[in-house]
């Protein structure tokens, strides 16, 4: 049975005002998450039997996937007319607030129960993956915090990620995965080709050493070392030490175990999710003027899903095109697009496929390269894939995109930063991002007074990654500002080239 939503996207403008969001208060359904553990936990109070301390793993990859398949999809969009109102509404903001505490209360009574209470062997392994799973969905609400502007929500972000010691991934996902995704580069975006498991070690790996790399290069800036607690990366992954070292003083070290398998399901079900995102998607290379550079990330380069348990419970994680399109916009008004790639299913059952590889490749390798027009060269290859390619001789187009450095388009906005009147001010034109040359932007390492020709063009905007400061909208003194250079949000599909949405 498939049951869909009515479409909120094509609402006439007369009945703008009479509009309510009829997934208003099915967001609460997002808390079940982090409340795994506590059911987990009074269930076994309750029966005595260990199968309830496995409610993590039964929820997640069998009563998920089984609501998304009787539940259907829900393509629907609100109007254009109420978007600023809806991102505006606070309660949306507070579903979110709301799954920290409960994440960190399951997190505390689980981990005094393993210490405290004979669980047996099977029961601690099932409690700690249900107390993985609730940390790892956790990482889903760090990822939709930290992309926010409000300095208390990604600090709130930080806290999330301090429970399976991923803190980096605050700085990775916005400053490396936003700019590099759909590219050779990115460590977060998977090949045609590579199964799961190398995938995993791929990205693990990878973006640990991206993330410092971004850290030690903004504090460069600045002229500073990276050894200090201004590293986002040194004072997140501090917030896990301080944890853990609690943890460890409370309650011993039986809890060892336990602390590290949790923190390992937690991750790999992150990165899992990074591999379902974008399999196979590759961003074209463009000259612009004498350079090779990515064409702007849009919504053919993520794969997407409307299943509506599963967005439910990721807050919107499946509409992912939108995302990358505007990625400070919040969750509630994540819109689906026709022409976004999507997947036969919601995520948690496409997670049950990529832990077959055979079956995985067996169900998606046929649509990725539907999707590619049967285009090679628009396909993100493994090179093990594109050896095997060479061999039958098939044409697989350029050997590697250019490096991480490339992937910048230069806008005439950048050619004549230096030319008429002086800028005093410059603006991100997907996310609103506004550069004041008399406050400059001290955490990007440059101080009040930095002259706009001074910025360097590749530097990208420091709220969505998407665009670079040489693509700016530019303020000049005495003159009015340029058309549509507004701090006001700006309406769904700006940010990225022309497609519909529905």
């Amino acid at each position: 049975m498939t049951t869909e939503l009515p479409p909120a996207g094509t609402v006439h403008p007369a009945s703008v005002a009479r509009w309510t969001d009829r997934k208003r208060y099915l967001w609460l359904i997002g808390l079940v998450a982090p409340s795994l553990t506590g059911i987990a936990l009074l269930g076994w109070s309750l029966t005595g039997k260990g199968l309830w301390l496995w409610a993590g793993p039964i929820f997640v990859f069998g009563i998920v996937p089984l609501l998304d398949l009787v539940m259907g999809l829900d393509p629907s969009n609100p109007p254009d007319e109420v978007i600023e109102a809806l991102e505006n509404d606070r309660y949306y903001r507070w579903v979110t607030y709301a799954y920290i505490p409960l994440q960190y209360a399951g997190f505390l009574a689980g981990m005094w129960v393993i210490a405290t209470k004979d669980l047996g062997p099977l029961g601690t392994i099932g409690l700690s993956i249900t107390i993985g799973l609730v940390g790892g969905i956790g990482i889903n609400t760090a990822h939709e915090l930290g992309h926010k502007r409000p300095e208390h929500e990604r600090w709130l972000a930080k806290i999330a990620l301090a429970q399976t010691a991923y803190g980096h991934f605050f700085i990775e996902h916005n400053r490396g995965h936003h700019v590099r995704v759909a590219t050779a580069e990115d460590p977060a975006s998977a090949r045609f080709g590579e199964h799961l498991y190398e995938f995993w070690w791929r990205t693990v790996l990878g973006s640990a050493r991206s993330a410092w790399r971004l850290e030690k290069r903004r504090l460069a800036r600045s002229g500073q070392h990276p050894w200090r607690l201004s590293n986002d990366n040194l004072n997140a992954w501090l917030m896990t030490v301080v944890l853990w070292a609690g943890l460890l003083l409370w309650l011993g070290w039986r809890i060892v175990p336990a602390l590290l398998l949790q923190a390992v399901v937690g991750i790999l079900l992150l990165e899992v999710v990074n591999y379902l995102e974008h399999y196979g998607m590759l961003r074209q290379q463009i000259r612009r003027g004498d350079r090779l550079v990515y064409e702007r990330v849009d919504p053919r380069h993520s794969w997407n899903s409307n299943n509506l348990v599963t967005n439910l419970l990721l807050y919107h994680l499946q509409r992912h095109s939108d995302h990358h399109a505007h990625p400070v916009r919040r969750y509630q008004v994540l819109r689906h697009y026709e022409e976004s790639p999507a997947l036969p299913t919601g995520y948690a059952g496409m997670i049950l496929l990529a832990l077959l590889p055979p079956v995985w490749r067996r169900v998606m390798d046929r649509r990725v390269l539907a999707h590619a027009g049967g285009d090679l060269s628009r396909v993100n290859l493994h090179p093990r894939a594109r050896a095997r390619m060479a061999v039958t001789g098939t044409s697989v187009g350029p050997v590697e995109p250019g490096g991480p450095g490339s992937a910048v388009e230069v806008s005439a906005s950048a050619a004549s930063a230096g030319v008429g009147a002086p800028v005093v001010a410059a603006r991100c034109p997907g996310c609103g991002y506004r550069y004041d040359v008399a406050q400059g932007d001290p955490r990007e390492g440059l101080p009040a007074g930095t002259p706009w020709s001074r910025v360097d063009p590749d530097l990208e905007c420091p709220d969505c990654g998407v665009r670079t400061a040489g693509e700016f909208v530019l303020e000049r003194l005495g003159r009015p500002k340029e058309p549509g250079d507004s701090l006001r949000p700006l309406r769904p599909g700006c940010a990225a080239p022309p497609h519909r949405a529905r």
